[in-house]
């Protein structure tokens, strides 16, 4: 009979965003691993704590599913003789088989008549396989930063300090980390007494709940986002739940008891992320908010354990915080005592990077690019004027006392700190928005001037660190590049802003002109970020579910205006759903393959001898006119369409013309038009990547 299967990996305190990749990673090797042994099973379930990895598989079948094996022999014509008695090769492929020669069977593969040998494998019981099974499972889980522990030489997130597992009722034993495994675990650290004893899988999850551990994660997870709602209510508040501190917080505790405390409301006169930054980041804490959605004086922590002494645990959080807080008030206080704009001296001796010189240099080339990229953008002149004040002070906030203390804050302190300096409220935001956006899913700059300081900043690192040779490398990327260049393509796609990106390199690459030794060449460079910008690009378009050919064609058209080439590639997925699209493509592509063949792509209308070469230029001189209006006013589908309407007169140019003919200025001729019937369709998109039905 099918068995549950249990194996629990015992640790010291694991971080919390260990837990989640381990339970993961529990799972496919499970379900590979028993794949692999041939035991059939039934749902895999992964769960743990802070103290507990554990896989959980239901109806694992009490034996092997049994192995046969064909392997393939001599041909039958030399496996045996004339009078059919087996050859020396019949003999000894059966005996190297391990099979009699009388069981070998015969199978036609093509026109040869084969011997084969059909080996059986009778399956293992569980109760054989699991033991070698186990252990495989808990050293072939990796985590970012293992250690080892006493003298063995074993790696592990943490130190294992048991090991739990059973096979129905049955203890699957084996030897890891000079530990035995059995039938034993341990409960919550404070709420449970020593070792406790599983009667058998299907018991364990009733046994670690009257130990007080509630061990499946999306039930603890539910039962602390229950709980900390009720509590806010109960303050007359509304909790405000981030779902990434919901999950570790999730993943730091066995049994959750949500608790609210409070702090003093002269906190409050602080910005809200002022108070919010310890209070997430530091404590863990949710921060709780009125029904005007105005921070109120009060906090829910969520202890490790039961009710009991929960006034002595909420004084204990409440001390914690009022430590922090009084530490933020007294930097708030004295980074106020001077104006913003006085740090921005002190940027001189900040490192930015020590190739690419000072953070007070950095300024001062984003600044220049912040005014390129206002005439660029058609800004008024208030919006220039706020973006090239806010580039002056968007770093002045690393020297406040504040972002020494809360980095989280940069940007939002400059903000404040501006505010209170008497900045008007464009430079004030565009100071907040030139970090945005900091994160996936984070919010754009949604100002003018925000938006070009972000650009400016940004496009400033990605060319200087090109430019010195520094570069992502696999999973390494120290300086947030892959981020910053999807954060240029989120605004200017977002904003429908239209830059040349060659260009925009270009100005960011002139602004180390003097100051900086680059490694590579403008041209290196330019070659190497177009193809990263590229790769960005496609990742966003493969996110939006546009199909790879696709995204192919046209980012093979280029990306130098990358708000243009996500528009093509709506317009043209959208095309594809058209009547007309396969016109489209039957113009394009009779063109494409014979143009490909022109020796140049200028065409000489004295040449033209037929009455379809004249009706095809004709019609291509009105599609180019009408594609280039499409083209400068971004309707890129009724420039296709425009393309599509040459399918008639290609059509009648290929079954009335004869291309390749002997007189060469004519034969080019006619290769050069239908080169530019090809080239008019690229300038949108290369139709050649597009894969055609049936093929």
């Amino acid at each position: 009979m099918a068995k549950d299967f249990l194996l629990e990996i015992g640790v010291e305190e694991l971080p919390a965003r260990f837990l989640m990749p381990a339970l993961e990673q529990l799972r496919e090797q499970a379900q590979t691993a028993l794949k692999e042994n041939r035991l059939a099973h039934g749902e895999i379930i992964t769960c743990g704590t802070p103290r507990r990895i554990t896989l959980y598989v239901r109806e694992v079948a009490d034996k092997q599913e049994s192995l046969a094996q064909e392997v393939k022999g001599p041909a039958v014509k030399v496996a045996f003789n004339a009078t059919g008695e087996p050859t020396r090769a019949a003999l000894g492929f059966a005996k190297s088989n391990g099979v009699q020669v009388n069981d070998l069977v015969r199978r036609s593969v093509g026109p040869v008549e084969y011997v084969f040998a059909v080996k059986k494998e009778e399956g293992r019981t569980a109760g054989k396989v699991l033991p070698a099974l186990a252990p495989v499972l808990v050293t072939g889980l990796h985590f970012a930063k293992p250690m080892r522990w006493g003298s063995l030489e074993m790696r592990f997130a943490r130190p294992i300090r048991w090991l739990l597992c059973l096979y129905g009722d049955n203890v699957v034993s084996f030897e890891l980390a000079g530990l035995q495994s059995g039938r034993h675990t341990f409960g919550h650290r404070f709420l449970s007494t020593g070792r406790v004893e599983v009667p058998g899988a299907d018991a364990y999850f009733d046994v670690m709940r009257k130990a007080n551990v509630v061990v499946d994660v999306d039930e603890r997870r539910e039962e602390i986002r229950r709980q900390v709602i009720a509590v806010a209510g109960r303050e007359g508040g509304r909790a405000d739940i981030d779902p990434d501190l919901l999950d570790e917080v999730t993943n730091l505790v066995e049994l959750p008891t949500a608790l609210c405390g409070s702090f003093d409301e002269g906190y409050l006169e602080m910005p809200e992320e002022v108070l919010i930054t310890p209070m997430r980041e530091h404590q863990r804490y949710f921060p709780v908010r009125g029904s005007d959605d105005r921070l109120l004086a009060r906090f829910i922590a969520v202890s490790n354990g039961g009710a009991d002494n929960i006034d002595i645990v909420r004084a204990g959080n409440e001390k914690v915080l009022r430590a922090r807080l009084s530490d933020a008030a007294f930097f708030w206080q004295e980074d106020l005592k001077a104006p913003l704009e006085e740090k921005v001296e002190g940027l001189k001796k900040v490192v930015f990077q020590e190739s690419l010189g000072t953070i007070y240099e950095k300024v001062q080339r984003i600044t220049a690019l912040a005014d390129f990229l206002a005439g660029r953008l058609s800004a008024s002149p208030a919006e220039r004027e706020d973006a090239l004040r806010a580039a002056q002070l968007s770093k002045a906030d690393l020297l406040t006392n504040m972002v020494y203390e809360f980095p989280e804050l940069q940007g939002i302190m400059g903000r404040e700190y501006a505010l209170r300096s008497g900045e008007s409220a464009g430079v004030t935001k565009a100071v907040y928005e030139h970090y945005l956006p900091r994160f996936a899913g984070d919010e754009l700059p949604n100002t003018l001037p925000g938006q070009i300081l972000s650009i400016a900043d940004k496009i400033d690192t990605l060319a200087g660190c090109f430019g010195v040779g520094i570069q992502p490398t696999g999973s390494q990327d120290p300086y947030a590049l892959r981020r910053q260049a999807l954060g240029i393509c989120h605004i200017i796609i977002e904003g429908g802003l239209v830059l040349s990106l060659t260009e925009l390199i270009d100005k960011a690459y002139s602004g180390y002109a003097g100051r900086v030794k680059m490694k590579l060449s403008l041209d290196k460079v330019t070659t190497e970020m177009d193809e990263f910008f590229r790769q960005r690009l496609r990742g966003m378009f493969n996110e939006s579910g546009l199909p790879y050919d696709t995204v192919d064609a046209v980012l093979s058209s280029g990306v130098d205006d990358i708000s243009g080439a996500w528009l093509r590639g709506g317009a043209l997925q959208q095309f594809r759903a058209e009547p007309a699209f396969g016109a489209l493509l039957t113009a394009f592509t009779r063109a494409y393959n014979l143009g490909k063949k022109a020796a140049h792509d200028r065409v000489n209308p004295a040449f033209f001898e037929t009455e379809a070469e004249k009706e095809l230029y004709s019609a291509f001189q009105a599609a180019s006119v009408a594609v280039e209006t499409g083209l400068a006013n971004r309707g890129y589908a009724r420039a296709l369409a425009y393309v599509a309407d040459l399918r008639q007169p290609v059509d009648r140019f290929f079954a009335d013309v004869m291309v390749m003919v002997e007189n060469e200025q004519v034969r080019d001729n006619r290769l050069a038009l239908l080169k530019q019937i090809a080239d008019l369709a690229g300038r949108i998109a290369d139709l050649n990547k597009i894969v055609q039905p049936g093929k």
